[in-house]
C-alpha cells in the first residue's frame, strides 16, 4: 500500500546528495545510519573485526543447527510479557545521531510504559488485554452464548439474525458506563445453542437523532456474501467439535534467513477464477517447497468486501476471507505448510480500514469516529479509507487482540505489517519526500500513539510467541524501527528494502507511479554499477531488511513484472523453444536472472518473491472489476467487465499438468517435478530461482555476517562481491566478455562454480557451466583490497557464483603470487580485511 503514495520517501532520494562524500572514501548516511567505506563495505560500528572466519562460522553453525531443528509449539499461556524497564535510550549507543532526539525517544518509551501500567492496573496485564476475543464479540460461557461490543455512540442496540427472524425487539443489549453493550443468551429448552452455527447475524443500533443503522459486529469471526448479493452478512461461527480442524503438526523453527514466497490465494490458480485455501494447500504449497522457499506470506487473508483492493481494504479484521473457503480450510492450509517445514506469515493491515460502513467497522457506532480519528485526521484521502486512533484504549484492545488472534487461533508464525509509514506519521507519508533529516522522524508529525501501539504489539508477540517474526513495510527509513523494544526501538525483526525494486523499475522502464510517466528506462551501457550497489547496500546497520526485485506492487495494473519490462510483446511469440529467439528475449532472460541474483546476494538479510515471478510471469495483475466512480476524486474509473484473465498465476507456463502432478516429486529431493514444460523458456527461469534458494541452503548466503563489495567497475560494467564463503561476479556489459579476469577474495584455497546464470539448464549459452570439474586456485597478494584473488572467465550479461571448496581435511592450497597482484596491502587494505583471529592456526596473516 505504500506504493500508492504520491511521493515516495526514504532512501530513494539520497544517492546524488551523497555522491561526493562517497567518492572521497566514507559516507555516513543519516537516513539509514549506515557507515561504509569507499568500496561499499558495510562497517559494523563498535565491532573492530566485523569479518568472521568462515571455518569458525561453520563450526558454530554445525553446533547450533541440530539444536534449532526442533519443532516449536507456542504456548503463550505459560509465558508473560516483561514490563519495560529503563529509559528506552539504549538505541542511542548504536547511533550517536539519535542523541539530539533523546527527549522524543524517552517520551515515546514512557508513553508505552504508561500504557502497560494501565493494562496492569485494570486489564490483568497485556497478557489479558490482548485476549479481547475471549470477552468481546461472541463467546461461550458453558452453554450460554455471550456477546459484547463497544458502541459508545449508540443509544440502544439489539442483536438480530436468522435465529430470531431479524426481530430487533427480542434480544436487546444492556449498556454499561464504558459504552459496552452486552447480552447473555441461554440455550434452548432442548439444550441446543440459541444461535445455530453458521447463522447470519447483525447488530441494529439506534443512534442520537432517532436513526437506525445495521452493522456487522466488529469482532465477527466469519462473514459471507451470498451469490449475486451485494452486502456481506456476519456469521455466528461455532462449529461442533467433530467439525473443528485439529492441528496435527507443530510449528517449524524460525529460519535463520527468510526466503519468502508472497502469495494471494484467490489468484493462485492458472485458471481464470477465484481459487481456494484447499486448492492452494494441495497444488501450490508442494511447488513452493520444491522451489526451496522456507516461508510463505499470505496476502488478503482478513475479510475485505472489495476483491479488487488486493485485501488492503479490510472490513472484518477477525474473519478469514470467505471467498477462499472456511476458517477450517485456512487452518488446514497452515497446518500443511508446517508439515512441509514452511513458516507462515500473514499480511496484516492495521494501517487503515475500509470506509465501507455497511460491511465493515467504519462508523461502527454512528459517531463518525469510534475506533478511528474523527474529522479529516480519520480519513486517508488517497486510499479512501479510515485511519485508526491508536491512542484510544478500545482501539488498542481491538488491534492487539487481532494480532494475537491469528497467531493463536490459526497458528500463523508472524506478520508483514502493511503501510507502516502511513501509521507512524500524521501526514501518512503523502506528498512527503524523506531526505534523511532526523527531524522528519522525531518531530510533531510523528504519531507517538501509533509507535507505542507498535511497541506494545511487537513486545507482546515476541514475548508470548518467541519464534514470531514481524516485518515492517516502511519507505521512510525510520531509525530504530527494527531494534528491540527493550532498547527503545519499535521492535520489528525486519523492514522491507523497498528502494531496490524502484531502482530496477527506474533502469528498465522509468518512473512507475500512479499518474506518472514511463521514460523508457536506461540503456544497458549507461547502467551505473556504483549506483546499483549503493541502492542494494543502503540500509541501517543492525536493522535487518528483506530484499526483493519485485513484489505484488510491481505487477499491479499500471506497471509490469520485471520480465515484461524486459521482454514486453516478444513474450507472446518468442518464449517457445520450438522456434527462434530474439535479441530482446536473450537480453531479458539474462538480465532477469542477474537482477534477481544480485538482489538476493547483496540486498539484505532475507529475500522475497511474489508468486509466479520466479519464472518470469508475463503481463500484469488486474482484478475483476466493474465501472465505478472513485469516492476520493469523483473520477470515473472504467472496469474490465469482471474479467479474471489477469487475476491468476500462469503456472501452466511451467507445468504441463499443474493440478495432477503437484505431489509427484518429493519436495526438496533436488529433482525437477514432472512434467515441466520444456517447450517453453519459463522453466529455465524457474530452475534458476530454485538454484538461488539451494545456494542459500548450502552456503547460508542470506544469513552470513560477511559481506564485502570489492569491485564496481564502470568501464567493464562488472560488480564483484563476497557473501559468506562465496564470491559473486556480475558482468552487466551487454557485449564484452573478459578472459582471465582477476577477482579478489578474503579466503585462500580453491573455488568452484556453485551457480552460473549461463548454464544451459537455465537458458544460458553454456560458456560457464556448473559441475564442469574446473577449480580456481587463489594467488597470494592484494587485489581490489582483498588479500587473495583468482582468475575467471566472465561472459557478457552473466552472473557466476564461486564457492570455496572446504579444506577442513587438507592443507590450504594456494599458488605463488602473480606478478600482476600487489605484493603488499596498503594501510587501508589491511584495516578493511582484518579476519577474526579466534582460531590462530586457521587465520591468514596479512
Amino acid at each position: 500500500m505504500e506504493r500508492a503514495m504520491a511521493q515516495r520517501g526514504g532512501n530513494r532520494t539520497m544517492v546524488q546528495g551523497w555522491e561526493k562524500r562517497w567518492k572521497r572514501g566514507t559516507c555516513r548516511t543519516r537516513a539509514t545510519g549506515t557507515t561504509r567505506d569507499a568500496d561499499g563495505r558495510i562497517q559494523a560500528k563498535g565491532l573492530g573485526r566485523p569479518v568472521h572466519h568462515q571455518r569458525r562460522e561453520k563450526m558454530v553453525a554445525k553446533a547450533i543447527v541440530p539444536n534449532t531443528q526442533v519443532a516449536v509449539v507456542d504456548d503463550p499461556e505459560q509465558r508473560n510479557v516483561p514490563f519495560p524497564e529503563g529509559d528506552g535510550l539504549t538505541v542511542i549507543g548504536q547511533d550517536s545521531a539519535l542523541e539530539g532526539f533523546r527527549e522524543h525517544l524517552n517520551y515515546r518509551y514512557n508513553l508505552y510504559k504508561n500504557i502497560r501500567r494501565g493494562m496492569d492496573d485494570a486489564e490483568g496485564g497485556i497478557e489479558g488485554f490482548s485476549k479481547g476475543y475471549e470477552s468481546f464479540g461472541f463467546f461461550r460461557d458453558g452453554d450460554t452464548i455471550c456477546f459484547k461490543e463497544w458502541l459508545p455512540g449508540a443509544e440502544a442496540v439489539s442483536l438480530i439474525g436468522d435465529f430470531n427472524n431479524w426481530d430487533d425487539t427480542t434480544h436487546p443489549l444492556s449498556k454499561n458506563d464504558f459504552g459496552h453493550f452486552e447480552i447473555r443468551i441461554p440455550p434452548k429448552a432442548d439444550g441446543t445453542p440459541a444461535i445455530p452455527h453458521m447463522s447470519k447475524v447483525k447488530l441494529r443500533l439506534r443512534v442520537p437523532g432517532g436513526g437506525v443503522i445495521d452493522r456487522i459486529p466488529s469482532w465477527i469471526e466469519y462473514a459471507v456474501q451470498e451469490p449475486n448479493a451485494i452486502p456481506f452478512d456476519g456469521v455466528y461461527y461455532d462449529p461442533p467439535e467433530d467439525q473443528k480442524f485439529k492441528f496435527k503438526h507443530s510449528k517449524p523453527p524460525r529460519p535463520d534467513a527468510l526466503r519468502i514466497y508472497e502469495v494471494h490465494i484467490g489468484m493462485s490458480s492458472p485458471d481464470p477464477k477465484c481459487s481456494t485455501y484447499a486448492e492452494f494447500r494441495d497444488t501450490v504449497l508442494p511447488r513452493i517447497k520444491q522451489l526451496g522457499y522456507n516461508t510463505i506470506q499470505l496476502m488478503a487473508v482478513q475479510e475485505h468486501a472489495f476483491y479488487g483492493s488486493f485485501g488492503y481494504h479490510v472490513t472484518n479484521f477477525f474473519a478469514p476471507s470467505s471467498r477462499f473457503g472456511t476458517p477450517e480450510d485456512l487452518k488446514s492450509l497452515v497446518d500443511r505448510a508446517h508439515e512441509l517445514g514452511i513458516f507462515v506469515l500473514m499480511d496484516v493491515v492495521h494501517s487503515h480500514a475500509s470506509s465501507n460502513e455497511l460491511d465493515g467497522i467504519a462508523n461502527m457506532d454512528g459517531s463518525g469516529a469510534h475506533y478511528f480519528h474523527g474529522g479529516s485526521r480519520g480519513y486517508h484521502w488517497m486510499w479512501d479509507s479510515k485511519c485508526f486512533n491508536y491512542g484510544n484504549w478500545e482501539t488498542m484492545r481491538f488491534l492487539l487482540s487481532n494480532l494475537r488472534w491469528w497467531l493463536e487461533e490459526y497458528q500463523f508464525d508472524g506478520y508483514r505489517f502493511d503501510g507502516v509509514t502511513s501509521m507512524m506519521y500524521t501526514h501518512h507519508g503523502l506528498q512527503m519526500c524523506f531526505t534523511g533529516n532526523y527531524e522528519e522522524y522525531f518531530g510533531m508529525a510523528t504519531d507517538t500513539d501509533c509507535l507505542a501501539f507498535l511497541m506494545a504489539g511487537n513486545d507482546m508477540m515476541h514475548s508470548l510467541f518467541p519464534n514470531c517474526v514481524t516485518i515492517a513495510e516502511d519507505v521512510s527509513g525510520m531509525p530504530t524501527l527494527c531494534r528491540p523494544v527493550s532498547e527503545g526501538g519499535v521492535g520489528f525483526d525486519y523492514r522491507l528494502a523497498m528502494a531496490i525494486s524502484d531502482k530496477w523499475v527506474e533502469l528498465l522502464g522509468g518512473e512507475a507511479r500512479p499518474g506518472g510517466t514511463f521514460s523508457g528506462g536506461v540503456p544497458d551501457e549507461y547502467w551505473e554499477m556504483g549506483n546499483i550497489v549503493f541502492t542494494l547496500e543502503n540500509r541501517r546497520w543492525n536493522e535487518p531488511v528483506i530484499a526483493y526485485s519485485e513484489s505484488h506492487d510491481q505487477a499491479l495494473v499500471g506497471s509490469k513484472t520485471v520480465a515484461f519490462w524486459l521482454m514486453d510483446k516478444d513474450m507472446y511469440d518468442y518464449m517457445s523453444l520450438l522456434g527462434p529467439s530474439t535479441p530482446t528475449i536473450d537480453r531479458g532472460m539474462a538480465l532477469h536472472k542477474m537482477i534477481r541474483l544480485i538482489t538476493f546476494g547483496l540486498g539484505g538479510n532475507g529475500y522475497l518473491n511474489f508468486m509466479g515471478n520466479e519464472f518470469g510471469h508475463p503481463e500484469w495483475i488486474d482484478f475483476p472489476r466493474d465501472d465505478r466512480w472513485d469516492n476520493a476524486t469523483g473520477a470515473f474509473v472504467p472496469g474490465n467487465g469482471g474479467s479474471y484473465h489477469h487475476c491468476r498465476r500462469r503456472f501452466d507456463l511451467v507445468f504441463s499438468e499443474f493440478f495432477e502432478n503437484a505431489d509427484k516429486s518429493v519436495p526438496g529431493d533436488g529433482d525437477d517435478p514432472e512434467p515441466l514444460r520444456t517447450d517453453l523458456r519459463y522453466h529455465h527461469l524457474w530452475r534458476f530461482d530454485r538454484a538461488m534458494n539451494t545456494l542459500d541452503i548450502e552456503h547460508h548466503v542470506l544469513s552470513s555476517s560477511h559481506q564485502y563489495t570489492s569491485r564496481k567497475d564502470e568501464g567493464d560494467k562488472l560488480i564483484v562481491f563476497e557473501k559468506g564463503d562465496c564470491v559473486f561476479v556480475f558482468n552487466f556489459n551487454p557485449t564484452q566478455s573478459f578472459s582471465d579476469y582477476r577477482v579478489g577474495c578474503h579466503l585462500p584455497g580453491r573455488y568452484k562454480v556453485a551457480l552460473s546464470s549461463d548454464d544451459p539448464k537455465y537458458g544460458g549459452f553454456g560458456n560457464v557451466r556448473e559441475g564442469d570439474g574446473n577449480e580456481y586456485f587463489t594467488n597470494e597478494g592484494y587485489h581490489d583490497g582483498r588479500p587473495h584473488s583468482f582468475l575467471v572467465y566472465t561472459p557478457a550479461r552473466t552472473a557466476v557464483v564461486y564457492a570455496r571448496v572446504s579444506d577442513d581435511d587438507e592443507d590450504v592450497v594456494e599458488v605463488a603470487a602473480d606478478p600482476s597482484v600487489q605484493p603488499s596491502p596498503s594501510t587501508l587494505d589491511k584495516a578493511s580485511s582484518i579476519l577474526d583471529d579466534d582460531d590462530d592456526e586457521d587465520d591468514e596473516q596479512a
